[in-house]
């Protein structure tokens, strides 16, 4: 039987064991996205015996922000700054992708006074023409680019959260009438190009996707959806799904008291496909944490909050299991 301490394999890279440390916002990067010694810090603190470490998102273009101090992926300029936190985590022996994003209609343009763009126009952002779906395209191919000229294993498409990927796929925020909207097969194109673009560049590194399952709002992304965009995304290549909320966001309120509230979406995801599936949303005991892979409702376990504040979880929960 498998568990929460056993090895795993993707492509050349074993994982030492089953957790996850998932992209959190910590806002530590410099005002122009650079990495900082906090930012370092940061991570290797939180590092130690971890099976992967997804850095937070990275804004692949000018514009594309959440916050004022988020760290950015959109410029080569960037690349010594993150190719010093990716062999500061390797030096620990843990492997480390990036996540990278676009914050679409919810970016921060406080420091540019650039509009947000998003798939269709609402109160605060306008709606993407073509030419610059295509430009968008290149920039996530070119920041995939970066992540790996870095030294990173990979790289995580942001995909959920409502974030732009997530906001093309959602019907509640694309409302689009050309091949980019309207019907399922549109509504996944924007994801779907992006996935192609970014795999050209990643190469023999790690692609995973993270995926806003479900909306939790009536009119909005279902999770027969999100089982029908992991099937194409497993199709083109992606080696990992990373299975989390939609446009209701990391943190739904209405589920905060649940443990491990987005595992019953990751597990029906595992079931239609065969790469590795990470589950997420309050897991805070090594022992449930266990439970999870021990019955395969998924093949890895996120821990994000706890290890925020506590960096040595994982260091206490193999103490623990192996205790048991």
């Amino acid at each position: 039987m498998v568990g929460l301490l056993d090895p795993l394999k993707v492509k050349k890279y074993t994982f030492c064991n089953r957790v996850v440390m998932p992209p959190m916002l910590t806002n530590l990067a410099a005002t122009d996205g650079s990495v900082t010694d906090k930012l370092v810090d940061h991570y290797v603190r939180r590092c130690n015996m971890l099976g992967l470490l997804i850095i937070e998102a990275a804004y692949v273009s000018v514009g594309g922000s959440a916050s004022e101090k988020q760290l950015g992926i959109y410029s080569d300029l960037l690349i010594p700054g993150l190719k010093r936190l990716a062999q500061a985590v390797h030096d620990k022996g843990t492997p480390v992708v990036v996540q990278i994003a676009h914050s679409g209609s919810k970016a921060y343009t406080g420091s540019v006074g650039l509009q947000p763009v998003a798939p269709s126009a609402t109160d605060s952002a306008r709606e993407l023409t073509l030419n610059e779906i295509e430009g968008l395209l290149g920039e996530f191919a070119e920041a995939a680019r970066r992540a790996l000229a870095a030294g990173f294993d990979g790289v995580e498409v942001h995909g959920a959260h409502g974030v732009l990927v997530n906001q093309f796929f959602s019907p509640l925020t694309n409302k689009r009438r050309d091949r980019y909207g309207g019907s399922l097969e549109n509504r996944m194109r924007f994801p779907l190009e992006v996935v192609e673009r970014i795999k050209e560049e990643v190469g023999n590194g790690i692609l995973l996707y993270r995926i806003g399952a479900e909306d939790l709002t009536p009119g909005g992304t279902k999770i027969e959806d999100s089982i029908k965009l992991a099937k194409r995304l497993e199709e083109l290549g992606v080696d990992v799904i990373d299975v989390s909320g939609g446009l209701c966001g990391s943190r739904p309120p209405q589920l905060q008291n649940i443990p491990g509230y987005f595992v019953p979406q990751a597990k029906k995801i595992k079931n239609k496909v065969s790469m590795p599936v990470i589950g997420v949303g309050n897991i805070k005991d090594p022992r449930y944490a266990n439970s999870l892979i021990e019955e395969e409702a998924v093949d890895l376990v996120a821990i994000g909050r706890q290890l925020m504040n506590d960096p040595d979880w994982v260091l206490k929960a193999v103490k623990a299991l192996e205790n048991i």
